[in-house]
């Protein structure tokens, strides 16, 4: 079970899927304003899988390190991906949907579904210098999956911020 999970994980980051999208025909039930019409913070619960006091916390953190560091980072957790058939393809159009509002538009997004046990993050170009892929995906099944197995999703996702924050502070 453990090789088909980090099997999914590395099929999940690798640059050939996030990059080479198939462009959909846009029709009622795939335009972004209809599938991400709800509001959007630094934190998005939509599934419901930390409490009010661990969305604070790692709300505050994320707030702070924009403040001090102009780099937003949004996490965003569901439990569906309709209509989308893929989770990179859900994420990067949330990424994009997110981005033509430059008070939402994230760095970095997580998108985390428990259900689906899945997770995405999407960055900007420009910080790539900062945090690869290599280092995305190594944060990810070094921190936050070990404490998703455990079911701490607030823990794994407060570690893998952490260590996504230390990244981009370094240079």
């Amino acid at each position: 079970m453990k090789k088909i999970f980090f099997i999914i994980l590395i099929i999940l980051f690798s640059p050939s899927i996030v990059f080479s999208q198939a462009k959909k025909e846009k029709n009622v039930n795939t335009d972004p304003k209809n599938v991400f019409s709800r509001p959007y913070d630094y934190v998005n619960d939509f599934e419901k899988i930390m409490n009010a006091d661990q969305i604070t916390t790692l709300t505050n953190t994320l707030k702070a390190f924009e403040k001090k560091h102009l780099y937003k980072i949004t996490v965003v957790t569901t439990s569906t991906i309709e209509p989308y058939t893929s989770f990179p393809d859900y994420a990067l159009e949330l990424d994009k949907y997110l981005a033509v509002d430059p008070k939402l538009d994230p760095t970095i997004l997580i998108v985390v579904s428990k259900q689906l046990r899945q997770i995405q993050v999407q960055s900007i170009d420009l910080i790539r210098y900062k945090l690869s892929d290599n280092d995305t995906q190594n944060i990810i099944t070094t921190y936050a999956v070990p404490e998703f197995k455990k079911g701490d999703y607030s823990k794994g996702l407060e570690l893998a911020v952490e260590q996504i924050m230390n990244k981009l502070k370094v240079y």
